[in-house]
Formats: structure tokens, C-alpha cells, sequence
């Protein structure tokens, strides 16, 4: 028998959707049946946690899971039905601007008043709070740019052009000391955190769980291509601002030169970056594909709907002094309201 050893372990099930995909990648039982996947809530545990296990098929697998196991056509097509469940609850929650141009204003507008994690973390937050923004956020910064990269394929001229020079920079370019993945796990050493890839996953919630796979979810569909562009314009363009404020959190709270450096070196990148995917990969993508518009606005919004429904899981445990991890991996910290 083969072993395979690559990559994190497989994490403990959350219903039974996810214990029948991780049974079926280990060769011990039946895939889930189609009135399971039907009716597991398309943003719950169960349903995000399934569907996670098989985009990251397409990353670093799961030690144990043979690498085949990426194209496997039943696991495909139970894949397929897992995200007809959750896009489609996707286009029917998410409020979406009637124009591109309103979507990105939106963007840009940095409310006066703002009342999401980040600026709560930068008023009051404390260091645990911190430790466990990180431990959540580390299932897509110890990957950072890597779901994005497979719009690379779909783009061309202009758009293409410009897509690759901000990856560049995400990639560190061509400096691996500098690539953000990176500095992210230099980040978790000043926290105290394990830098190991996927060493969080089983903690995560079901809210960071959605994040992460609707990058996948828009990346590996070429008919989602626009919808992807338009995820990382909302990343890029809020991003500075929001790297700003976490920066200024790291520094109060004492966090460590690497955790403030990473948040300062994005608010620096990305107020660049920030205009190089408004003008000229959205630009020339909408030059070449017009049609693919309202895909760029949907991609947006549905970025900021899972965003805020996050953010809003965060700050209702935080500020009832509750972890907002599923289960304890701080055991020195003690949680006061």
C-alpha cells in the first residue's frame, strides 16, 4: 500500500457531509448522498468544511489522501454539488450594485465611522484577539495569491499584463524572504502561533471556512473568471486601509517587528496595487470581455457579503469575551469579558 505523507492531516468531520468526503479520500466509505448535500446549510460547517477538502485537492492535499484523488470523478461531481449549493445561495443573498462604477465607489469610500474587525482591533483589541484573527486568517495567508493565480490562464493582453505584475509582487518578487506567504509565518512566529500550513483548519469557523473557498470556487471556473477579478479588486482596494489599521493594532498591543511588518508592507503594496486592478485588470479585461461586467460586480459583492457576515461571527463572540475558534488552541489565554 501506498503512503502518502504530503501536506497537513485531514481534519475532524463537522456533519455528515464532510465525514463522508473524508471517509471517501481515505478509502473508508461512500460519498455523501445528494439529499445530505442538499440539505446541509450552504454557509454551515458541514457544507464549507466538505467543500474545503476538495479545493484543497488542488493546493496540498491532505497527508493520507493519494494525490489521484485530485481528479476523481465522483468526488468531482460531488464537488459540483456542493458548490451549486452554496453559489446559488451566494446570488440569491448577496445585494448586489446595479453598475460596476457604483460597486467600486463603494470600495473606495472609507466609512467615517467604521465598526468592522478592523477597527476593532486597532481601538480596543487584545492580544488574543489578534492571535486568533491570525490563526483564522492563516488558511488563506499561508497561501496568499495562490487561488488568484488561476485567473492567470483565463486573461489576456492588458488584463493578463497586469494581473501578473501585482502576483509578482504577492510572490515577493522573485525574493522568497519577501513573498507574503511568507512573512505571514513570520507573522504567527512574533504571535506564538504554528506556522505549519492547514495547523488551524480544525479551529477555524465555518464564516473563514466561506472566505477561503470562494476564492476557489471563482478561481477554478473559467465561466467565473470575471467574478474572480472582481474578489481580488475587493481585496486589493480595501486592503490598504484595513492593513493599516491591524498594523497600528500589532504595534499597540506589542505584538512583534514581523506581525507589524507584514500588515505595513501591504498598506504600502496595495495602495499601489489598488489602482493597477481598477484600471488595468479590470480595464482590459472589460475591454476584451465587455459582457463580463456584472460577473465583476457580483464578484465584489459576494467578497464583501461573506466578509461582513465574518466579521460579524468575530465581534459577536469577541465582545461577549468568547473565542471565536470552534475549539481551544491558546491554552495559556484565558478569555475576560
Amino acid at each position: 500500500m501506498t503512503h502518502h505523507h504530503e501536506g497537513p492531516r485531514l481534519p475532524e468531520p463537522r456533519g455528515p457531509v464532510s465525514a463522508a468526503v473524508k471517509d471517501h479520500l481515505l478509502d473508508a466509505g461512500p460519498l455523501p448522498r445528494p439529499e445530505d448535500v442538499a440539505a446541509a446549510p450552504a454557509y454551515g460547517d458541514d457544507l464549507q468544511l466538505a467543500l474545503y477538502l476538495c479545493y484543497e485537492l488542488h493546493y496540498r492535499g491532505f497527508a493520507g489522501v493519494a494525490p489521484d484523488r485530485e481528479w476523481d470523478p465522483d468526488l468531482l461531481r460531488t464537488r459540483a454539488a456542493l458548490e451549486h449549493r452554496f453559489l446559488t445561495a451566494l446570488r440569491t443573498d448577496t445585494p448586489v450594485h446595479d453598475t460596476l462604477d457604483d460597486a467600486l465607489a463603494d470600495l473606495l469610500v472609507e466609512p467615517v465611522e467604521g465598526n468592522g474587525v478592523s477597527h476593532f482591533l486597532c481601538a480596543e483589541g487584545e492580544l488574543w484577539q489578534l492571535r486568533e484573527y491570525a490563526a483564522q486568517r492563516s488558511l488563506y495567508h499561508l497561501k496568499e495569491a495562490d487561488p488568484h493565480a488561476w485567473v492567470l490562464p483565463r486573461l489576456t493582453g492588458r488584463a493578463k499584463a497586469a494581473m501578473v505584475a501585482v502576483e509578482f509582487d504577492e510572490f515577493g518578487g522573485g525574493r522568497p524572504d519577501r513573498v507574503h506567504a511568507h512573512l505571514f509565518a513570520e507573522l504567527m512566529t512574533d504571535l506564538g502561533l504554528d506556522t505549519m500550513y492547514g495547523r488551524y483548519l480544525d479551529a477555524a469557523s465555518a464564516g473563514m471556512l466561506a472566505t477561503v473557498n470562494l476564492m476557489s470556487l471563482f478561481g477554478l471556473h473559467r465561466a467565473l473568471r470575471g467574478a474572480l477579478v472582481g474578489h481580488f479588486a475587493a481585496v486589493e482596494i480595501t486592503s490598504s486601509p484595513g492593513s493599516r489599521r491591524l498594523a497600528e493594532a500589532m504595534r499597540r498591543t506589542g505584538a512583534g517587528p514581523a506581525a507589524e511588518h507584514f500588515y505595513d508592507e501591504h498598506v504600502e503594496a496595495d495602495a499601489v496595487h489598488e489602482q493597477v486592478v481598477r484600471h488595468e485588470v479590470i480595464g482590459g479585461l472589460l475591454a476584451d470581455e465587455p459582457h463580463l461586467a456584472s460577473d465583476v460586480v457580483f464578484g465584489i459583492d459576494a467578497t464583501g457579503y461573506l466578509e461582513d457576515r465574518f466579521g460579524a461571527e468575530l465581534l459577536g463572540e469577541w465582545r461577549e469575551g468568547r473565542s471565536s475558534l470552534r475549539r481551544p488552541v491558546f491554552s495559556e489565554i484565558s478569555f475576560i469579558s
